[in-house]
């Protein structure tokens, strides 16, 4: 019992020298207000809609010195009223004092920010800054904090007296949405969009039957994750933007990171009875850019461009759609996509599909599920249909039967590297048969006829210099019935797709 006795007794006293020996290690300093160093001088928080909360955004805070040091105080400099928030040592607040740091270490402090920019200015946007302050007594360090704000027209379901939000019928489904109001007591008329602020959407607005939302040139649409457009039947969409001034329909995520991310928003739906007509309009980001169902009378579109979309750009449903200048990229299944036949023509139009996984294409048609079939008619002229993956046109058909499954390429640059010859030239891939393939371009390999786009990655998808097999390839009767490129330019050459081809600057030019 001694002996256990005399070995607890040895082991607390090595503890306690231990500890003893320890104890500097635990003894901070005071700032002298110059050992910080930060990972940046200014956290640029990116553009925010009014009273809408930004992403988190970091800044990282470094002890150089051989010291361990406490910071006396961080705070931001606009005090409690500051928009801006703030976590440190894993702490909300805009206020910490005796923050510990040691020697050689680092922190993290997160930032983020909510504005209403009513408060600020009366104007449409407001760069709104404070600082954050690392201060000791008369000395400080302090780091920028910049965001800009933009006023913006927010459109959303209303809630009952119970908090439920309203719904729309969709199909058989309920889905959050509203129908938008000529005379809404709080936005006056919702069915004129004008470029004067930004549109942002929560849920699904939808046009009711027997009106017309119409969108000016140079107005912003963005939808909220889960939202979209819906044109009720009898209802008519009108988009009426220009060459220089498009109208641009997006996500409500502002940063730069979501420039280019497919699916952060639902869809335009055309529903069965409904009508559109849409001109000089980007649509981008999406789950479907553009669903038309059945549509009343023809869906117009022109100089429409549609990107980064989770399946389908452009998806016409028993459909009637004429394009002109039309340009798709970056989808997960399609940039076009006929289901259940329709009635399609599209003229200088390019369809191109990079999308980074695999199993996508340019353009797919069909007339029916294999036990109905429908009546497809689909033309393309002057166009260009092209992908990553080898076969960029997709033709599923009921019946091989060309009154059911009518198709026409004209002048069109057609990439399909059917590597075993499973079905080229049958129909309807009788790339030989001038009824359905006349004077196409069609692409049996990665290197032929390369449309040579001037940047892909980034939606760039006008043919550069180097695609001569495509340079006034067209026929002149079509190319006189679209005058003038998707950018406004006279089609001096009978170039195939939306874009008159352009001189890229060699190394050492502008």
């Amino acid at each position: 019992m001694a002996k256990i006795n005399l070995r607890v007794f040895f082991l607390l006293m090595v503890l306690i020298a231990a500890l003893s020996g320890c104890r500097n290690d635990f003894e901070f300093e005071t700032a002298a207000g110059n050992e910080l160093r930060f990972s940046k001088d200014t956290v640029y928080l990116d553009t925010i809609f009014t009273n809408i909360g930004s992403s988190t955004y970091t800044l990282k805070v470094y002890n150089k010195s051989s010291k361990d040091i406490k910071i006396p105080e961080i705070k931001l400099n606009r005090g409690e009223q500051s928009g801006y928030r703030l976590m440190v040592d894993g702490q909300p607040g805009k206020s910490f004092q005796n923050i510990e740091l040691l020697s050689k270490d680092s922190m993290f402090i997160f930032v983020e920010t909510t504005v209403d920019i009513t408060t600020q200015t009366a104007d449409k946007e407001f760069l709104y800054t404070d600082q954050l302050i690392f201060a000791n007594g008369s000395q400080s360090q302090s780091v920028e904090l910049v965001t800009l704000i933009r006023d913006a027209v927010f459109l959303y379901p209303q809630k009952d007296e119970n908090g439920n939000k309203e719904t729309l019928l969709f199909g058989e489904d309920e889905i959050e949405g509203f129908w938008l109001d000529e005379n809404d007591a709080v936005n006056g008329n919702e069915l004129h969009w004008t470029a004067d602020k930004p549109y942002v959407i929560y849920g699904y607005a939808a046009v009711p039957g027997s009106k017309t939302l119409q969108i000016d040139a140079g107005t912003e649409v963005h939808f909220h994750a889960g939202s979209g457009l819906l044109v009720a039947d009898q209802a008519t969409l009108n988009i009426s933007g220009t060459v220089e001034n498009p109208v641009i329909i997006q996500g409500d995520r502002l940063e730069p990171a979501y420039e280019n991310v497919s699916g952060q928003w639902g869809m335009i739906g055309l529903t069965v009875g409904s009508n559109a007509n849409i001109e000089n309009a980007t649509i981008k980001n999406a789950g479907n850019g553009l669903w038309v169902n059945k549509n009343n009378g023809v869906v117009n579109l022109h100089n429409v461009q549609i990107y980064n979309c989770a399946d389908f750009g452009i998806l016409g449903v028993a459909a009637n759609i004429i394009g002109t200048n039309i340009v798709t990229n970056n989808c997960g299944m399609a940039g076009f996509g006929a289901n259940y036949g329709g009635n399609y023509t599209f003229v200088h139009s390019t369809f191109a599909n990079y999308w980074f996984k695999p199993n996508h294409t340019a353009v797919y048609l069909d007339n029916g599920d294999g036990t109905s079939e429908f009546t497809l008619q689909a033309k393309f002229e002057n166009s260009i249909i092209y992908s990553s993956s080898n076969e960029a046109l997709t033709l599923n058909y009921t019946e091989p039967n060309s009154q059911t499954f009518d198709v026409k390429f004209t002048n069109t640059l057609v990439k399909f590297f059917d590597i075993n010859n499973v079905v080229y030239g049958q129909f309807p891939y009788s790339f030989e048969d001038t009824d359905i393939f006349e004077n196409c371009l069609i692409a049996r390999n990665n290197q032929m006829y390369r449309p040579f786009f001037a940047d892909y990655r980034n939606n760039q998808m006008m043919i550069t210099e180097q695609a001569t097999d495509l340079i006034n390839f067209g026929t002149t009767n079509t190319t006189v019935s679209v005058p003038e490129d998707i950018l406004g330019k006279p089609r001096t050459t009978k170039d195939l797709g939306a874009y008159l081809h352009v001189v890229q600057p060699t190394e050492g030019e502008e």
